[in-house]
Parts: structure tokens; C-alpha cells; sequence
């Protein structure tokens, strides 16, 4: 399937957007077969998008289509425009192909749910109110969402430094895009890992890849 990115018409960003073509004719098909390699299970047919909105901040996420459950990927045009290299780019690409073969969603989904339960079960045993029950719940389902999202990350950078390496870009040079982001720390129920974990992560992905551990 062909990539179907809006690239909206700003003269700054024709350079970067060059790039990113590049980086999505030559990532896509690699992400589809590994995700077809390695979990036959899914849909493997990625579409990706730019939102052009300069507004937005530099951001990428992966979803999933609820009518079709097809993998979404989009990108914001800031983070396109801020790349440094197609390395950069292509890492990224394959982080965000990497929670849908990991199938983050899915388990996102069933940890929130199983946190709401749990929660809501405590309010019931202390004798909480039908409001506090429900606030109760909710937290949980925050919660509960939030257990592994740091290894959700990590997992993700670890199954994108593969998939990068696969089509020929260098993933610890891509990985470098994480130097300018701002240090989340190790912050309790944080939604990403430090910085230096995620580039651990890498080092360690390219070095199996390197020892012939990992293909």
C-alpha cells in the first residue's frame, strides 16, 4: 500500500519533506515484513500521514483504525521539519511500527482495565459511594494504563532500531534525536523512560545485531 502522507505546501519544509519520502518508501516495506515475519497475527498494513499543522509540537504515535483495526502512524510536521538525518526519521518510523508489532495497544488496554477493576473493587470494599466509585475506576484505569508504558517505550525502540537497521539506516545515529528531547528522568507512573536508558537500548539492540544474535 502506498504511503499517503499531506505534506501542505510550506517552502521551509520542502527539503525535510524530501527526506521523509525517502525514509517512508524505504522503511514501510520493511516494517510490513517484518510485522508479517514476526506476528502473522496482525495487520501488517501500515498507513501513514503528516499532519501538516505547524502549530502542533514535534510528535509521532501509532494508533490503531476501530473499524478496521488497521495500524495508523502519523507524524507532525515539526517533527519532520526538526529531523536532522533520514536516520533520524527512519528510527522514528520504526519505533511507532514497533508498538503495533509489540501490540502495546491491545495490553495498554487490558492493564487499564484490569487497574479500573481492581480499583473499583478496594472503593467497594471500603464502603465508597456510586461518585466515588466511579472516580475510583477512573484512576485506576489510569493507572493501570500507565504500569508499563516506560517498557512499552524501550521495547518499541528495541523492535525500531531492528527494523531501521533492516533498511539500511543507522539506528544509533537516529537514536540521536532523543539527545534534544527533554529528559523525562525516571519519574513514578511516567509515560517515557530517561533519555540514557532509551540510547542503552539501542547500544544493546545493535550490538546482538552485530554478534549475529539478532536478525
Amino acid at each position: 500500500m502506498q504511503p499517503d502522507p499531506l505534506l501542505g505546501t510550506t517552502a521551509d519544509l520542502t527539503s525535510p519533506a524530501q527526506s521523509f519520502v525517502y525514509v517512508l518508501a524505504t522503511v514501510e516495506p520493511v516494517a510490513e515484513a517484518t510485522c508479517r515475519e514476526k506476528r502473522p497475527d496482525l495487520n501488517c498494513d501500515f498507513r501513514i500521514f503528516v499532519d501538516p499543522d505547524l502549530s502542533k509540537p514535534p510528535n509521532a504515535f501509532h494508533r490503531l483504525d476501530p473499524e478496521t483495526g488497521r495500524p495508523v502512524i502519523g507524524f507532525t510536521a515539526a517533527l519532520i521539519a526538526e529531523a536532522r538525518s533520514p536516520d533520524e526519521l527512519a528510527f522514528v518510523l520504526g519505533h511507532e511500527a514497533g508498538h503495533h508489532l509489540a501490540g502495546h495497544i491491545p495490553r495498554q488496554q487490558r492493564s487499564a482495565a484490569a487497574g479500573a477493576m481492581l480499583a473499583g473493587t478496594l472503593a467497594v470494599m471500603s464502603g465508597a459511594g456510586v461518585g466515588a466509585l466511579e472516580q475510583a475506576a477512573q484512576l485506576g484505569a489510569a493507572v493501570g494504563a500507565r504500569s508499563y508504558s516506560k517498557d512499552f517505550e524501550l521495547e518499541a525502540d528495541a523492535i525500531g532500531t531492528l527494523i531501521a537497521w533492516r533498511a539500511g539506516f543507522d539506528p544509533e545515529r537516529g537514536a540521536g534525536f532523543f539527545t534534544r528531547l527533554p529528559d523525562p528522568g525516571n519519574r513514578f507512573l511516567g509515560s517515557h523512560p530517561p533519555n540514557a536508558a532509551r540510547m542503552q537500548t539501542v547500544a544493546a539492540t545493535m550490538s546482538a545485531i552485530r554478534q549475529g544474535r539478532l536478525r
